[in-house]
């Protein structure tokens, strides 16, 4: 098979060549000493861009929840979370292992969690439950099909939980930001402490950021050192993320343009599915198939890598790697495939 279009996950992007000149040039000093310049920048560029006091640089999104779990949580505690949430089902088990909470799973199947049952968790705590001792939703929500938050709805469950914090995952949050044109600090703004991914569709080849208030982060810091995320001469990958940060936000829109097109291919190809092309907003298609993974398998054996996130689950995302000419091959593909798997 001569061509490749990988749609697995927009984790496989590539650092764009502004991004490598500027890595190749970078000013650094050692980040466990507080002596990196480009990281300190970076921290300063992303805490500015989400209206927050502090940022702390770490090596991946899994480690940004895993700090922000052990920061605002103690062992026993109870966390409310939608149920196909990457910091539940996607990160093996690490809250359990890392920091010995408990989840209370609530509906996500639409993106969102409903502030109703969030409530009745928070109101069982009189009745002998758990603490619930932070509130985690996702923006945009992967598993769902990179569904963004709208911003009221944020609000409003910001809103209603008094002292419980409210932690955001933005792994894809500028996806977010660019689909519904609400800012990243208005996203955030409701919750105490944010996570976003430069590694994914923003192009970087590593890291995340984690924001929140300064007494929290100098916090984080130490939860990193325990973690083993306090890299050295990380002003290398910081000069990464500044260039994603100012040259990769608005391009994302081009990747949901093209997710828009492949959703209308599935729907169409797919009737069994029930898919609703309409649900994708963001670069995430995501639908229900019986055989799903035989999809994935024949796609592979056309030249398309996909994934699935459940066994009946497909995943298509789209990024910088993949152009319009590899959206017609794609449908093309998805179209022959289609009669095998009825």
């Amino acid at each position: 098979m001569s061509r490749l279009v990988d749609l697995r996950s927009d984790t496989v992007t590539q650092p764009t060549l502004a991004m490598r000149e500027a890595m190749m040039n970078a000013k650094v000093g050692d980040v466990g000493y507080d002596e990196d310049p480009t990281v300190n920048e970076l921290e300063q560029r992303f805490a500015a861009l989400v209206a927050k006091p502090k940022a702390v640089f770490v090596p991946s999104g899994v480690m940004a929840n895993q700090i922000a779990v052990r920061v605002l949580t103690k062992p026993g505690d109870l966390i409310i979370a939608g149920r196909d949430q990457h910091v539940v089902s996607f990160e093996m088990g690490a809250s359990a292992r890392n920091s010995g909470v408990q989840f209370a799973l609530v509906d996500d199947r639409t993106g969102v969690l409903r502030t109703s049952e969030l409530l009745e968790v928070l109101d069982a705590e009189h009745d002998h439950q758990p603490h619930v001792a932070m509130v985690a939703i996702e923006n945009t929500h992967m598993v769902a099909g990179g569904v963004p938050w709208a911003l009221e709805d944020v609000r409003s469950l910001g809103s209603s939980l008094a002292t419980t914090p409210l932690y955001l995952d933005g792994a894809r949050l500028f996806n977010a930001v660019v689909a519904t044109g609400t800012s990243a600090a208005d996203y955030c703004e409701p919750a105490t402490m944010v996570m976003a991914c430069l590694s994914k569709g923003l192009c970087a080849p590593v890291g995340s950021l984690l924001a929140g208030p300064t007494d929290l982060m100098t916090q984080a810091l130490i939860e990193r050192k325990r973690l083993g995320g306090t890299m050295r001469q990380a002003g290398f990958l910081a000069a990464a993320g500044l260039v994603a940060l100012e040259t990769m936000i608005d391009r994302l829109g081009d990747d949901h343009v093209r997710a828009r097109v492949l959703a209308e291919v599935v729907g169409a190809t797919f009737g069994e599915s029930d898919y609703d092309p309409a649900s994708c907003r963001t670069n995430i298609v995501a639908f229900d198939h019986p055989r799903a993974r035989e999809i994935v398998a024949k796609l592979a054996d056309r030249g398309v890598l996909a994934g699935t996130v459940a066994p009946r689950r497909v995943r298509l995302v789209t990024h910088a790697g993949v152009s319009d000419d590899d959206v017609a091959y794609v449908a093309d593909a998805m179209k022959g495939l289609a009669s095998a798997t009825r």
